[in-house]
């Protein structure tokens, strides 16, 4: 299996390819620039490609020695809607885009493995199917690309994503057993009341004093109605009520809305429930209306055994292996793929960030371009190890 040296000779190519996407990103289903990069480098490797899946989606597939099993590795292209702060060369040139969690290293890297791969066809039997995934970031990329049929298309035996992760030692593979990501959801309330004069509140029903009972109330889904040894996240993001030049109306409205993660569907379904029957009684104590609503977004990310295993082995050649690195309350989409295919995901290492605030999804993140070849690597020893 390869080791991350044997990827080196790429580092270059890569990191001038990850830069190259980084000062070019593109929001979901907008990757129009970055789908044409990689299918045109799919093409020059001589692997078929399939273009157009989920809009912008782009599939390269590579055949080895005769055989029967197939496998699909995934990478995420999109960027987010943010404006970048890093200041560095090759900094995003797009206006309130920027690739904020990695996706353009991502990407360079499941390129760096088709290079290696192609070249070394010999050294697996079957077929690989190198998925670049368009809208990972709250769009549902994964899911329209399997409701357009990706896996009748291109079928597989098992697939496999990888994320990176600041903090991590340098070339780490972490693979979770069970529970990768949370899933991922939002909620939202309107509290109706009858607005009145600030100085008269006995005229009206106050919306406002029910939304802060509620916004107490629903944090007792964590502490008091989950299991401590379980995990529930109910976060309020967003309030929205009144007009600040009228400090002295109290309204007759308040909106609510928020996330929920959970770790497993029975979490899931309890934060639902309880977040509606919250919102209702509230609304009865107070004397006024309410009208709530749960979005189901994303669904926990969750490891199959076997498939975890097999990536266990193939990280062998790593700096470090981690089987029972602990989940993480973020969302991953890939949950999408898990739901009808056998497969796992992987946290790569990319060493602490350069700049404090280099975190994902802040404006001071950029990829370590040292964890190119460790993650190329990788990738291409999951191919000999899945397709030996």
């Amino acid at each position: 299996m390869p080791k991350p040296e044997a990827l080196e000779p790429l580092l270059p190519e890569m990191t001038a390819w990850r830069q190259d996407l980084h000062r070019h990103p593109e929001l979901g289903f907008e990757e129009h620039r970055t789908a044409r990069f990689v299918a045109d480098m799919l093409r020059g490797l001589g692997l078929e490609v399939t273009e157009g899946i989920a809009r912008t989606g782009v599939v390269g597939t590579l055949k080895g020695r005769p055989g029967n099993r197939a496998i699909a590795l995934r990478a995420d292209m999109d960027a987010l809607a943010m404006t970048e702060a890093t200041g560095l060369p090759y900094a995003s040139q797009a206006p309130g885009r920027m690739h904020a969690c990695g996706h353009d290293g991502h990407t360079a890297m499941l390129l760096g493995a088709a290079h290696w791969l192609a070249a070394n066809r010999g050294r697996f039997a079957g077929t690989v199917h190198l998925v670049f995934q368009p809208a990972e970031e709250s769009l549902g990329g994964a899911k329209v690309m399997a409701e357009e049929g990706l896996f009748d298309r291109f079928p597989v035996d098992a697939v496999y994503g990888m994320h990176n992760l600041p903090g991590l030692a340098l070339g780490t593979i972490a693979v979770p057993k069970g529970p990768v990501l949370a899933s991922s959801d939002t909620w939202e309330v309107t509290f109706r009341g009858a607005g009145t004069h600030g100085a008269k509140p006995h005229l009206g029903t106050d919306a406002t004093l029910a939304a802060a009972a509620f916004m107490q109330a629903i944090q007792a889904i964590a502490s008091r109605e989950t299991d401590p040894l379980g995990t529930a996240v109910v976060s309020v993001g967003h309030i929205a009520a009144g007009n600040p030049a009228a400090p002295n109306v109290i309204p007759a409205e308040v909106f609510l809305r928020g996330t929920a993660r959970a770790l497993d569907e029975e979490v899931r379904t309890r934060i639902e429930t309880r977040l509606t029957e919250i919102a209702r009684a509230v609304a009865t104590l107070h004397r006024l209306e309410a009208a709530p609503r749960y979005i189901r977004r994303l669904s926990p990310t969750v490891n199959h055994a076997a498939q975890a295993a097999v990536m266990v082995r193939a990280a062998a050649q790593a700096e470090a292996v981690m089987d029972d690195h602990p989940p993480i309350t973020a969302g991953e989409d890939f949950s999408e793929f898990l739901a009808r295919v056998p497969g796992a995901y992987c946290w790569l290492g990319t060493g602490a960030p350069a700049h404090p605030e280099g975190w994902h999804h802040n404006p001071h993140f950029d990829f370590n371009d040292a964890a190119l070849a460790h993650g190329a690597a990788f990738w291409c020893s999951l191919v000999e190890t899945e397709l030996a």
